[in-house]
């Protein structure tokens, strides 16, 4: 059965068959699709294959879907990077499958795909077709997301979706910096343009990450070769809280020893190109560590304020070097 996009964003649950396949280039959006998935069941483990998984060891993967056990009545699988090889995988799962349910997502499928043909042609089987989202769709997500924020005005509107050019993985990576900034719900737009310079935060950014990571060698490289512009340090402070605050929700949230699912369960989600850095940062700091750079962090800052004769560059690269040797301690 084929369902336009938008229906199934108003409603996740709106799907009447057991398989599901999410196809096209649109990423941003097949990872929502996940988000809304994962949060109408998150009392459920979703359990996550790639193909070439599947297709390595197709009765491990038959297995795990039609087990039953006490402890697992209704269970989810996510297939990734599916193409039209994995075809006869779902031709010999979809009749025994019960209360199971697989979703499935793949990038561009053409027309002469053998997996969305089949897709397409069955009355069992669900297909949604996730295709770049046009400037009134991402419009849209803006205002609902930022939905309560002062501020708001077509001028804010148009600098986020000029930042984003219309790819909605880059937009909510942005709205996820926007709602973690600007905590009191007021945008202000000299701050939202420094927000999202991207070539100013990417070279901050990398020297905060090879910091928080302990990377000494490189740590040491960057710092001289990144530029700190002065009307900018309140900016490279809140980067730098803004980390370790989220650090400090995953060490919170990580009860079973497992980072990666801690990681999975932060809200607001995590971008997926960001997972790998905080989940290396992750094993390097504890509460206490993310404690002693804040309280640095906010001395930092007073001492700025305080005193118009500091150099504040000075001492947020001083900062940055007891960050990284912080976090080998």
């Amino acid at each position: 059965m084929i369902y336009k996009s938008y229906t199934i964003e108003q409603n996740i649950n709106t799907f009447k068959n057991n398989i599901v396949l999410f196809y096209g280039e649109n990423l941003g959006m097949k990872n929502d699709f996940k988000d809304q998935i994962k949060k109408a069941n998150n009392k459920i483990f979703i359990k996550k294959f790639s193909q070439d998984e599947i297709l390595a060891n197709k009765n491990f993967f038959f297995s795990e879907i039609l087990n039953q056990s006490l402890f697992e009545t209704k269970k989810i699988c996510f297939i990734d990077q599916a193409s039209d090889k994995l075809l006869e995988v779902i031709k010999e799962i979809e009749k025994d499958l019960d209360t199971q349910k697989i979703f499935i997502f793949s990038e561009i499928l053409e027309k002469k795909s053998k997996l969305r043909n089949y897709f397409e042609k069955s009355n069992k089987l669900d297909i949604v077709a996730c295709y770049h989202d046009n400037d009134i769709i991402i419009r849209k997500i803006i205002q609902e997301k930022l939905k309560g924020y002062t501020g708001m005005s077509q001028q804010i509107l148009n600098i986020i979706v000029e930042n984003c050019k219309l790819d909605r993985s880059k937009l909510n990576n942005e709205l996820n910096k926007i709602t973690s900034f600007f905590t009191n719900k007021i945008i202000e737009k000299e701050k939202l343009e420094l927000l999202l310079n991207i070539t100013v935060n990417e070279n901050f950014n990398n020297l905060k990450d090879e910091a928080l990571n302990g990377n000494k060698l490189k740590t040491n490289e960057l710092i001289n070769d990144t530029v700190l512009e002065v009307e900018k340090n309140s900016l490279y402070l809140s980067l730098i809280n803004q980390r370790l605050i989220k650090l400090a929700e995953i060490q919170e949230k990580n009860r079973q020893d497992n980072l990666e699912i801690a990681l999975n369960n932060v809200k607001p989600p995590i971008f997926w190109k960001d997972k790998p850095a905080f989940l290396t940062q992750s094993k390097k700091w504890n509460k206490k560590k993310i404690r002693v750079i804040l309280n640095e962090t906010q001395r930092v800052e007073l001492r700025m304020k305080s005193d118009s004769n500091v150099d504040g560059s000075i001492l947020i690269k001083k900062l940055i070097v007891d960050i990284c040797n912080l976090a080998n301690a």
